[in-house]
């Protein structure tokens, strides 16, 4: 069984439901503050390890409630505070100073209220089933998920407040920021950040072209203004594009690549002048939540782990080093071993993804694409903000109903969500950009040849001519002048005969219809091939 790297864990933040004891952790922590003289201090062990306990209090924005509670229970305090307790690791375990957490402690009653910054009051929405209880607000950096519960119940015990308050989280708790990381040798990183390296080809090529939480970052500045390449790079996805590249994947995450604020200023021996390589819960990029069960937290470590692993291997980096550390850099809290439970790191097939998104924008303009088709893909290369079916609609005179019907027709161009139209990835905008961009082209060109004008102009047809003209300057086909002469027969010039021909000539009969244009007319024009041959439409048109 191979074993890889382990990342650490970073940043972590959580809010703990706690309503087996009602308010009786937060009336506890008043009662402790008050013994001390406004705070309590203590140390403790926790699974050999030194910690360092401080419980003090803050002001609250919580309304008074007077002497009794909605829910019947009496309050006796005098005053709204809040408490929170500051726990870290003893000094002389962490020189560095940043294995630690901090956990506020809010009461939570039905019919609470709170006082906003201008003055005005508003109902606090409490879950209903919850008649009165208490939030621990988590939030703490490298130390394990798990373990943060434990060492809480630890150093509530160690300033006099019973362990047993915070047992059992409410089915609401939930996770609210995670991320772990490894550090890997600056001289290596360079693949991970590239201009196609995974974090921008998965910004590139998975996310839609306009949803509001699109944002590949490539910052190579530091907060000075010097030149750092990789300096912060970040890609996130949601869970249908984390799908699309780790299969079994749920929770949307952020990838990054970042240095520390002072990298430049290390010498090659500090383990801060060498990147990290993380990945984060992004709670905010979806409606579901993340509890705190044991089983909840084992899926939010598998899946941040085999992120970071995928995206080293897909680098190129050795994510199994079999002697030392290899290209990774230990530091204060992460170990740079390789452990046999990691999970198998997922191959990340971009460019398969590449390719199939190329093959379905050509596949669509080989076959063909309706005028309102090809209007409403103008529409969403050329419209930076919010595109509805109705605006394409309006912008092109069409019915929306037309538009719909042709956004079905190409679905795996365009993703429709909640009356919003994007463009699959920023990959397929670009590659429709280009296309929209060579079809405005040949209209220009066309423009600028008088007859072509003048004939377009008489029919009314400016838009409609146009998707025909893109047509043929995409097979390569030049229509004759004589496209000014009513009486003149229309001249195609192509390349050779053959099948290639026939299909393209077959396409444009019939986006020549779908346009409106006289059927005789096209039907009645001359091919004339490189060669010096000729023939006549009508023939490519017949079955055979």
């Amino acid at each position: 069984m191979t074993g890889y790297i382990e990342p650490a864990p970073h940043e972590f933040a959580a809010n703990y439901l706690f309503d087996a004891n009602g308010l009786a952790p937060f009336f506890a922590a008043d009662s402790r503050v008050k013994t001390g003289g406004g705070s309590q201090r203590s140390e403790f062990c926790d699974r050999g390890e030194r910690w360092t306990v401080t419980l003090y209090y803050q002001d609250s924005n919580v309304v008074h409630p007077g002497s009794r509670l909605p829910t019947g229970t009496e309050w006796r305090l005098d005053e709204m505070r809040e408490f929170r307790l500051k726990v870290k690791r003893h000094s002389e375990e962490d020189p560095v100073g940043q294995q630690s957490f901090n956990a506020h402690i809010t009461p939570r009653w039905q019919g609470m209220k709170v006082e906003k910054s201008d003055g005005t009051v508003s109902d606090y929405s409490v879950p209903q089933g919850i008649h009165e209880a208490v939030n621990v607000k988590i939030q703490g950096s490298n130390v394990a998920f798990h373990r943060y519960i434990h060492i809480l119940q630890s150093a509530a015990l160690a300033v006099g407040i019973r362990a047993d308050y915070f047992e059992e989280p409410h089915e609401y708790s939930n996770v609210q920021d995670a991320e772990r990381y490894v550090r890997v040798r600056e001289d290596a990183s360079g693949p991970v950040h590239s201009r196609e390296g995974p974090i921008a080809s998965m910004g590139h090529l998975l996310e839609s072209d306009r949803q509001g939480y699109r944002k590949v970052v490539q910052n190579d500045d530091d907060d000075h203004g010097r030149n750092l390449p990789g300096y912060y790079h970040t890609v996130t996805l949601g869970p249908r594009r984390i799908r699309e590249a780790f299969p079994g994947h749920a929770l949307p995450k952020e990838i990054k690549h970042y240095f520390a604020r002072e990298a430049l200023s290390q010498g090659e021996d500090s383990p801060l002048a060498h990147p990290k390589v993380g990945a984060s819960y992004q709670v905010s990029r979806w409606d579901e939540k993340l509890g705190v069960t044991p089983e909840e937290l084992d899926q939010l470590e598998r899946e941040l782990d085999q992120t970071v692993l995928s995206v080293l291997a897909d680098a190129g980096l050795d994510i199994a080093p079999l002697e030392g550390s290899g290209p990774f850099v230990p530091d204060a809290y992460f170990a740079a071993e390789t452990i046999l439970d990691t999970p198998e790191p997922i191959g990340l097939d971009l460019t398969h993804i590449r390719s199939t998104q190329e093959s379905v924008v050509i596949r669509h303009l080989v076959d063909g694409l309706s005028p309102v088709q090809w209007e409403s893909l103008q529409t969403l290369v050329t419209d930076g903000g919010v595109v509805s079916p109705a605006d394409i609609a309006d912008e092109h005179g069409r019915h929306v109903e037309s538009v719909r019907r042709a956004l079905r027709g190409i679905e795996d161009l365009v993703v429709r969500e909640y009356a919003k139209v994007s463009l699959r990835s920023s990959y397929v905008a670009e590659l429709v950009h280009d296309a929209v961009q060579e079809a405005q082209e040949a209209i220009r060109r066309a423009a600028e040849t008088g007859a072509k004008a003048i004939r377009v102009a008489e029919q009314g047809m400016e838009e409609t001519m146009g998707v025909f003209i893109a047509w043929a300057a995409r097979h390569g086909i030049d229509v004759n002048d004589a496209l000014s002469r009513r009486e003149a027969r229309m001249q195609l010039r192509v390349g050779e005969a053959g099948r290639d021909t026939r299909r393209a000539i077959k396409e444009g009969f019939r986006i020549w219809r779908e346009a409106g244009l006289p059927t005789e007319r096209f039907r009645m024009a001359q091919l004339q091939f490189s060669n010096g041959g000729v023939s006549d439409v009508w023939r490519y048109l017949n079955p055979g």
